[in-house]
Formats: C-alpha cells, sequence, structure tokens
C-alpha cells in the first residue's frame, strides 16, 4: 500500500450550516490504488464530506489538497474534470435516455462533420459493459432495467470518464449477492490501475471485505483512521457510535417474549389475504398477520417482496385472491382505502415515495395525517408543533428542528421522520419496505428497538429487509419468497441464516406452513 503521497488530502476542514457543524476540523487522506471505507452514523458528516470533495459544498475552514497541490472545486463538473467522479446510492442518471447515451453523455464519439457517431457510442458501451459482464442491449432504455442494473450502468460510466478517484456511496444497497461480488471484482481491476476509491457503506461485512482503510466520523468530527486489519469489528461499532450497543443483541429476546407465539393464535387474525395475487408481479399468496406480530419478508432481490407489500396495502391492484381484515372481505384499490383501514406503508425508496425534501420535518410528519383529516380540514399550527415535538423527542430525531428541511436529514433521520409519518395516524398495519436500508449502526438499532416496542404495545407489521440476520432477529414468523412465489412460511424458533438461505435456494417448495 502507498504511503508516499496522498492523492486526496483534508486538512483541518470544517463545513457550517447556520449553527451547525457538519464537519469540524477534519483530516483525512485517499491514497492511489485502495479502497479506503468511511464510516460513521447517519449524520456523522460522511455526505458533507463527499459534498466538499465533489464540488457539491464549499467548505469554511481548512484546505483540500489533489496530488499535493491546494483545489477548490466550486461544482461537480470542476471535480469531475480534475479526475473525482461519484456514484450515489440513489442512481443518478436519466432513465428516459438509452444505455449509451447515459455512460457516454457529454463524451459521445464525434463523426469528421462533428455529429455524435451512435454506431461507434454503442460499440465502446457494448465493450465496457462486457469487461463488466453484463450482458444488456447498449440502445435499451435505462428505465427498463432494474435498480441494481441501473446502478451497474452508473458504475461504468464513472469508469469510462477514467476518473482517478472514484467515491461508491452505497453501491451495493440495491445488488443481491452475485452482484456484490462482482462488483467488487470491478473494483480489484480499477484499484490496481490505481484508481484512489473511496467506499461507503452500512454492510461491515463488505467493508471488511473491500478495504484496505477505514476513517471514522462522528458528530462532524475525525475519530481516527485505521488500517482494516487492525481494527475490529466490535471496535469499529463503538467508535461509530462513542458507546456500546446492545440494543442490536437484546432486540431478539425482546421480540421473542410475545404472546403471539408466531401467529398460531387461535383469535382472528388481523390480516388475512387469501390467494392474493397480481399476474407478473407476484403468485397468489396466503399469509396471516395478527395483532402485534412482526411477520418478516425474506428473499432475494426480485423474489416478489416489494410487490407482496403493495398488495397489502392497496399501492397496487390485486387481480386474485381476497384481503380479509377483522374476518370483513376489503378490496383495497388504493392507498387511501388502505389508510382507512389503517395500514399504512413505507417504501423502500424513501427519496422519491417518501420524504418531501423542500418541506419542514414538521410538515413531512403532519402529511399522512392531513391527508387522512382531508385538505380542506387544515390540522391547527399548534396540533403541528405538538405532533412535530413530541415524535422529535420519541425517536431521537437528528437535528431536533421542527423547521429542519426533510432533504438536509441524514438517511437515517429521515426514515423516523417517515415512521412518525404514519405513527401520526394510528395504524393497526405498518408495512415497511427496507426500512433501515442505508442507514448506519446507530440508527438500525433504534428503528429495531422501536419496531419491537410498537409490536409489543398491539400494533402489527410487515417488516422486509434484504439482511436475513435483521428479518431473524425482528420477527416472529417469517414467510420466504422465492422467483415471485411464497415458498415457506415459519416460526422463529431457533431458525437461522442458513436453514433461510437453504429454503430460499432450494428448488422445491418444500416447508410451507402456511
Amino acid at each position: 500500500m502507498n504511503e508516499a503521497e496522498p492523492v486526496i488530502r483534508f486538512t483541518d476542514v470544517s463545513v457550517t450550516f447556520t449553527a451547525t457543524r457538519a464537519l469540524d476540523g477534519v483530516d483525512f487522506r485517499l491514497f492511489p490504488g485502495e479502497v479506503h471505507s468511511l464510516m460513521g452514523e447517519n449524520g456523522a458528516g460522511k455526505s458533507t464530506l463527499i459534498k466538499a470533495l465533489t464540488g457539491v459544498q464549499p467548505i469554511h475552514g481548512g484546505t483540500i489538497e489533489m496530488d499535493g497541490r491546494p483545489v477548490s472545486f466550486s461544482t461537480p463538473s470542476a471535480a469531475q474534470r480534475a479526475g473525482i467522479s461519484t456514484v450515489y446510492q440513489e442512481v443518478n442518471l436519466l432513465p428516459n435516455l438509452s444505455v449509451t447515451e447515459n455512460v457516454m453523455l457529454g463524451r459521445e464519439p464525434r463523426t469528421r462533420i462533428g455529429g455524435i457517431d451512435w454506431r461507434a457510442a454503442h460499440e465502446r458501451t457494448r465493450g465496457l459493459l462486457a469487461t463488466m459482464r453484463l450482458d444488456i442491449d447498449p440502445r435499451s432504455m435505462l428505465a427498463d432495467h432494474s435498480p441494481a442494473i441501473q446502478q451497474l450502468v452508473a458504475i461504468a460510466r464513472a469508469i469510462y470518464v477514467e476518473a482517478r478517484v472514484l467515491v461508491l456511496d452505497e453501491p451495493t444497497s440495491s445488488l443481491d449477492n452475485d452482484e456484490v461480488t462482482e462488483l467488487f471484482r470491478i473494483i480489484a481491476g480499477l484499484k490496481e490501475s490505481g484508481v484512489a476509491i473511496l467506499f461507503i457503506s452500512h454492510f461491515l461485512d463488505q467493508v471488511y471485505e473491500i478495504s484496505d482503510r477505514i476513517t471514522v466520523l462522528r458528530d462532524g468530527r475525525l475519530v481516527g483512521e485505521y488500517l482494516t486489519p487492525d481494527l475490529l469489528r466490535i471496535d469499529l461499532v463503538q467508535k461509530m457510535v462513542g458507546k456500546d450497543l446492545p440494543a442490536l443483541a437484546t432486540i431478539r429476546a425482546h421480540t421473542s417474549n410475545s404472546d403471539v407465539e408466531g401467529g398460531l393464535s387461535d383469535e382472528e387474525p388481523l390480516i388475512n389475504a387469501i390467494g392474493l395475487g397480481r399476474r407478473g408481479a407476484i403468485e397468489a399468496f396466503d399469509l396471516r398477520v395478527y395483532e402485534g406480530e412482526v411477520v418478516g419478508i425474506a428473499g432475494l432481490l426480485g423474489s416478489g417482496r416489494t410487490e407482496l407489500a403493495r398488495l397489502l396495502s392497496g399501492i397496487d391492484r390485486a387481480d386474485g385472491g381476497e384481503l380479509l381484515i377483522d374476518g370483513r372481505a376489503e378490496r383495497l384499490t388504493n392507498p387511501r382505502k388502505a389508510m382507512q383501514n389503517r395500514i399504512a406503508y413505507a417504501s423502500e425508496n424513501r427519496r422519491t415515495e417518501g420524504i418531501i425534501g423542500d418541506l419542514s420535518v414538521r410538515d413531512n410528519i403532519a402529511l399522512a395525517l392531513q391527508a387522512d383529516m382531508g385538505w380542506f380540514r387544515r390540522i391547527p399550527r399548534r396540533r403541528q408543533d405538538e405532533l412535530a415535538a413530541s415524535y422529535i423527542q420519541a425517536m431521537n430525531i437528528r437535528p431536533a428542528d421542527p423547521d429542519a428541511l426533510m432533504g438536509t436529514l441524514s438517511g437515517g433521520n429521515q426514515q423516523k421522520v417517515l415512521l412518525a409519518r404514519w405513527l401520526a395516524i394510528a395504524p393497526r398495519l405498518l408495512v415497511l419496505d427496507e426500512p433501515t436500508r442505508g442507514i448506519d449502526v446507530g440508527a438500525k438499532a433504534e428503528i429495531q428497538t422501536l419496531v419491537s416496542d410498537l409490536a409489543d404495545n398491539g400494533l402489527s407489521v410487515v417488516f422486509i429487509s434484504a439482511e436475513l440476520e435483521e428479518v431473524l432477529r425482528i420477527s416472529h414468523r417469517i414467510a420466504i419468497l422465492r422467483e415471485k412465489r411464497k415458498v415457506a412460511d415459519l416460526e422463529n424458533h431457533d431458525l437461522t441464516v442458513a436453514r433461510l438461505l437453504t429454503i430460499i435456494a432450494e428448488n422445491s417448495s418444500d416447508g410451507d406452513d402456511d
């Protein structure tokens, strides 16, 4: 590992928003030919550091050097011209354009008369995708591909511009295990060619697999820089949160003491889906959810997890089967009908289907309640203030400012605000699709504990997560999906990740206990 000269060096860098110091005298080094992971809780300053590096956010103190020379990027374009490229968690491409147009945008090969040489552009894109083992038509529209493919196309664009510094912000959040393996192969090749890679992820296994070096931030300050082999995982977590985190270890025992006992109660289930399905989305499935029960949904990317959630919450309309609520047949033709039955859905795409970034925390919390009451019956400002203050305190939302714009909050705090929004309408069933994706260990523990406490107080929860350990930790019962079909429904007694993986991978539907 080259220690001679970092390609990027931050010295005593500070960034201030009004009265808040997002970065407070931070030092940071990024060397060529290494993968450097930036770790910290949501709100620790990771996003601000990235924005300062990539020309999105000016710094208010300290210096940034590239190759030993001070630099100041006033725009992202200036940073890109200097060789700094970024791939964000939320794919920042143009879905209405082709794959080639997205990869080549602004750098298209030209004909002799100055027009775009589309044949050459498609061939270059095809060759680039081939090096990434992506067999897709470069002429196809980006919108026609899955989020995972779109993420890989974003990385292909970054490779095409021959970046010297590549920032990968949660690049694996939409990828399955095989795609992660392929991405890591690509990263290894870039590292061999001398590219400096800044890797941000909340998956600790991935951080330890791919990283050479780790920098930890907390509350906008530098905790330390470490060689990955020298930093134990438990030490990393404690450095990130500033204390031990017993919460993650105790949630499982907390939920397992429920009276529901895996949903085998003699009582009428709150939700009883019988043969519910939608052609092309998910095959007909049965699913019961009892009062105070957390039902986990496990399966690989594309297995039908989100499609199931959208049927249960009226986002999509079922074309077969029936849904019983308290034993009564109900047709959830739209989300408003679901809300009338006190069913709330939190989408996995919180940026596009959840938060309204230009509204305040107060407005975002009150939004569902206002919609439930009707737009002609405005919630009094005093009531909105009470709601916001109550949930900000109860859910430890930071900053504790109801007037803060939602778009300025970290991912974990945005997720807490979304949960507060739905809790404000007093739901009976909360359908949570990847509620902890892309958030830090501390915020994840808080949300898992909150879900557990809500279930203890009678709220029913459908909990979807790609992390099988999380599903096991928090659920009373687990429904397993494979290839758009429910293949098992198991009480969470002595289940293991290995057992779940076996069921997900096997070719028969043995073990369907519903």
